[in-house]
């Protein structure tokens, strides 16, 4: 295993690293105001800085395609996917890289039809439009992706379409323009064939936003999490992607790198939390001492920075392993780091929000958002008692009778 950045991708960490600190860092408070009292202002911020990523070749990292991006690995893009973690989610989006996007665009990308790239996997990558994934339904539990019961049946050349998905990230962003949809096809067939995907334009006849969710009382603005109905949507059956049955198929070469830009992205936030938890316990003073020296901050600080550094190798071996085998080659591993990082961003933002007081419960730190999302990816793109049952299934695996 060789983690070592190639020439090219050091060339690219270097850029997009100069490009958060110059230009987006400075535009970050900003752009959090404007969200508030002004968001066309807001958004056009945005577009702005897009357009000098882009001028800047700092576009669609995330695609080890060469068609559609600068063709990086997984392993070149991971550390570039941590730089952007930072500054969640505002660099992700600046450089194009920002989920459910990008899964939607590797979906279209291996599975889609040339129609359908066309029509939008193109405007997609070309920053034009948003997207959003309908998976999780609340009438089920959506840690079995096998109990998703809305439907997508034929109805001769056309697909209807029938159910309630929520937490569909994205969906509330003004420039969301179509949904993937897994959705119930054929309860007979066999269990991982049951199930399709298909595109849909947000703006079809029987689709609707019922509500946005919050996430411990945040919005998640401009984006949104979604909770979207679908009643008697009709489109043409060849929306379905890759045809009917092959949703499980299609989810499980979405999961792979995606899990993969989570958790680096996860592990650029940490990065920032450890950072702004050092400078408070160095800057403010109690009972005549810098925090940093009381009870065990040390301690916690030592360990923050050891469980970032573990994580990262575990997630950078987990990229490598991607780019040699594939996502079936990596499935311990993609599940290793789901059930992982989550959890240790979370800790390390929990410390530091301790160390911040009162502060860092409020809006005068991005710390309460950044735990939200470290928390909620601890349920999101599976629970970690889906991922931690994987990893000991493959342990107990060694040991069971007959493969000694």
């Amino acid at each position: 295993m060789d983690f070592q950045h190639s020439e090219r991708a050091t060339d690219y960490l270097v850029r997009a690293h100069e490009f958060i600190e110059h230009r987006i860092r400075p535009a970050s408070a900003d752009y959090r105001n404007l969200l508030t009292s002004d968001r066309d202002a807001a958004l056009k911020l945005v577009d702005e800085l897009k357009y000098e990523a882009r001028q800047s070749g700092l576009w669609n990292l995330f695609l080890p395609n060469p068609e559609f991006g600068p063709g990086l690995s997984n392993l070149d893009y991971a550390p570039i996917a941590e730089a952007t973690g930072r500054l969640m989610p505002l660099a992700p989006e600046i450089f194009n890289c920002n989920a459910p996007d990008t899964g939607n665009a590797e979906v279209l990308v291996a599975y889609g039809s040339e129609q359908q790239q066309q029509e939008w996997l193109q405007p997609l990558l070309a920053g034009e439009i948003r997207s959003a994934f309908c998976m999780t339904e609340p009438d089920v539990a959506s840690s079995d992706a096998s109990n998703m019961a809305a439907t997508a049946t034929v109805d001769g050349d056309q697909v209807v379409i029938n159910g309630t998905k929520w937490w569909s990230s994205g969906v509330g962003h003004p420039n969301c323009r179509f949904l993937i949809v897994m959705a119930l096809t054929d309860p007979e067939a066999h269990k991982y064939r049951r199930h399709s995907m298909v595109l849909v334009p947000l703006d079809s006849p029987g689709v609707t936003v019922t509500r946005l969710l919050p996430v411990f009382g945040m919005y998640d603005e401009p984006y949104g999490h979604g909770e979207v109905q679908f009643r008697d949507v009709r489109l043409p059956v060849s929306n379905f992607i890759s045809g009917p049955g092959r949703g499980f198929e299609i989810a499980q070469g979405r999961l792979g790198p995606g899990r993969i830009h989570h958790c680096m992205r996860l592990i650029g936030m940490a990065e920032e939390a450890l950072k702004l938890a050092c400078e408070r316990a160095l800057s403010r003073t109690a009972f005549g001492k810098p925090i940093a020296n009381l009870g065990g901050n040390r301690e916690r600080i030592a360990q923050a920075r050891l469980n970032i550094d573990q994580a990262r190798l575990l997630v950078l071996r987990t990229a490598w392993l991607l780019d040699q085998e594939g996502v079936a080659g990596a499935r311990y591993e993609v599940s290793a780091i789901k059930a992982v990082v989550p959890k240790m961003t979370a800790d390390v933002i929990d410390m530091a929000i301790q160390l911040h007081g009162g502060g860092g419960l409020s809006n005068d730190f991005p710390l309460a958002e950044m735990y939200a999302g470290a928390r909620s990816l601890r349920l999101a793109d599976g629970p970690d008692e889906v991922h931690l049952g994987m990893v000991a299934r493959e342990e107990l695996r060694k040991y069971e009778p007959e493969r000694k």
